[in-house]
């Protein structure tokens, strides 16, 4: 394992946020959306539910996409900024099933704080591990989704086996002509 359990969960949880912002639609586009992302990612602490915490949500994904753009003293200033301006207190927590890993916020505080949270905290183990490298675009020419590298020798190129097989294909009938 490259990071610690809650790291690695936790940026791809940040990708999988930033990637709900599609070129063919918003997979957060109403509450439902935000539901299904807040399970399927196992998000656990208080919700409000309504429509604010659905804008507060999607408006971190910009914020949180620009880290993967960043260079490395770009990224800690906006890491520190996050944890400065959500008051950040890590804690060792255990719940639901899950050894003890890090909280740097309340459960009461608002989601879209504890997403932002959660990913600087990631993003600190990352530049602190010097591996911001492991953070990219996918390679794809017509995919801008972002993606967490987590392979033993660097090599991972696309967001999804669909970019990769698109690609290929590419250049496979390229050379064929």
């Amino acid at each position: 394992m490259l990071f610690a359990h809650d790291t690695e969960v936790a940026l791809q949880a940040a990708a999988a946020l930033v990637n709900t912002d599609e070129r063919d639609g918003d997979r957060l586009a109403d509450l439902a959306g935000l539901d299904r992302f807040v399970k399927d990612w196992g998000w656990t602490g208080s919700r409000r539910g309504d429509l604010a915490e659905l804008e507060q949500v999607r408006a971190l994904r910009p914020r949180l996409r620009r880290l993967w753009e960043l260079d490395e003293d770009s990224v800690v200033a906006e890491v520190n900024a996050i944890l400065r301006g959500a008051r950040a207190l890590p804690q060792l927590m255990r719940h639901d099933g899950s050894d003890y890993h890090l909280h740097a916020t309340l459960p009461e505080a608002p989601l879209a704080a504890r997403m932002a949270v959660e990913a600087a905290m990631a993003f600190a183990d990352v530049v602190r591990q010097r591996q911001l490298d492991r953070l990219r675009v996918c390679g794809a020419n017509d995919c801008d989704d972002v993606i967490v590298d987590l392979s033993k020798n660097h090599s991972r190129r696309y967001c999804s086996d669909t970019c990769s097989n698109r690609v290929n294909v590419a250049a496979f009938r390229a050379r064929q002509r």
